[in-house]
């Protein structure tokens, strides 16, 4: 019988996260490397973002709105870009995940389309559908693809991505800087060289800190995959930065993992998602033995993972305060994981780089090939024309 969370037959095994042999086998496509390459994704996506002239989104003013059009990785590209404008950008910023495009949007708003592949369906559709609605527009995709050739024949900057073999979530940073990289001219954001450098020395950071020979005692990402391992994972980011990270890393744990999760924003998840904490899944009988858990010690049971940032509404920080102690003295263990940095962009990318490798870690504990998702695969091929 499996454990709660893992795959049918597998059970979390916390001495593979140490084992180099056990990692190395386990993860064939690269998973862990993928994630190391996080900062130099930025480094790369930053200069081809300036040498294909994102910033010519500008010249004709600011738009009324931007549309971000992308499915999975893609769309977070698009919350990553709201997110890091914040509450303060003088416009909002939308992203759109399906096949149609909200009917207020038009010639008075930039669509920027995004998508890893520069084939997927939906992107395809809105991107069309917001020419033809005469919307400036915006591409990021590989060269070569139906994608560019949209967005160039619309008279759009068009940056191409590497195309790296890989699963489309290991690039998220190419995707959303070239995206910030236009906001920064339209004047949404500061975000220079200088902010992207910074950001990616925290990437660079982390990965130096949850390298495969760190062992899981001191190992942030391997410590963070211990702590899911058995757990039924509420994730609340405490920001909407961190609300950000948290989708991300429920969205990691499903592919990556394949592994459920529930995600929300505080103070809404104090409005419907704390109501578990009196439910089936929480506290724990009194004569159970903790032992019994494995390395989460929660055996199947509830575990919040409070994804903090350093900026939080002071109301927040009180709903923060008393949830942990509502959660406590109903028996569910609590993790925080706190942003580190000063610009925006710099603390989103401390929580969603050790995100990601904490959901490579779990994969790996379980046994299971972090890169191959067979569901989604099937879905894809029966639902393509």
């Amino acid at each position: 019988m499996s454990r709660a969370g893992g795959a049918p037959g597998r059970s979390f095994e916390p001495d593979r996260l140490d084992d180099q042999t056990c990692l190395v086998e386990g993860d064939p496509a690269g998973m862990l490397r993928a994630v190391a390459s996080s900062a130099a994704q930025v480094r790369m996506a930053y200069r081809s973002a300036r040498e294909a002239e994102a910033g010519r989104v500008a010249a004709d003013g600011r738009p009324r709105a931007i549309v971000v059009a992308g499915m999975g990785v893609s769309g977070l590209a698009g919350e990553v870009l709201e997110a890091v404008c914040g509450n303060g950008a003088p416009l909002p910023v939308v992203t759109v995940r399906g096949y149609r495009l909200p009917g207020w949007v038009g010639a008075a708003d930039l669509v920027a389309a995004v998508s890893r592949s520069g084939h997927t369906q939906e992107t395809l559709g809105l991107a069309a559908e917001a020419v033809r609605r005469g919307c400036r527009m915006l591409g990021v995709g590989p060269v070569g693809t139906p994608l560019r050739d949209l967005v160039v024949r619309a008279g759009g900057p068009y940056v191409p991505v590497s195309g790296a073999p890989g699963p489309s979530r290991t690039a998220l940073w190419e995707l959303a800087v070239p995206l910030l990289v236009a906001a920064a001219s339209l004047g949404l954001v500061e975000a220079g060289e200088d902010v992207f450098e910074s950001v990616a020395g925290r990437l660079e950071d982390i990965a130096h800190r949850c390298r495969p020979s760190s062992d899981s005692f001191i190992n942030p990402g391997k410590t963070l995959a211990l702590e899911l391992a058995d757990s039924v994972p509420m994730i609340w980011g405490t920001s909407p930065l961190a609300r950000v990270a948290a989708h991300r890393l429920a969205c990691q744990l499903s592919e990556n993992a394949k592994y459920p999760a529930v995600w929300g924003e505080m103070p809404d998840a104090g409005h419907d998602q704390l109501a578990v904490l009196d439910g089936p899944l929480a506290g724990r009988d009194v004569f159970h033995d903790p032992f019994a858990d494995g390395p989460g010690g929660s055996g199947g049971r509830l575990r919040v993972f409070l994804l903090r940032d350093a900026e939080e509404h002071p109301q927040v920080v009180k709903c923060r305060t008393l949830s942990v102690r509502l959660a406590e003295d109903r028996g569910v263990p609590v993790s925080e994981i706190l942003a580190e940095g000063v610009h925006p962009l710099e603390r989103l990318a401390t929580l969603i780089g050790l995100g990601d490798y904490g959901s490579v870690y779990l994969a790996l504990g379980y046994g299971v090939d972090p890169a191959v998702v067979p569901a989604v695969t099937e879905l894809q091929a029966r639902v393509s024309p």
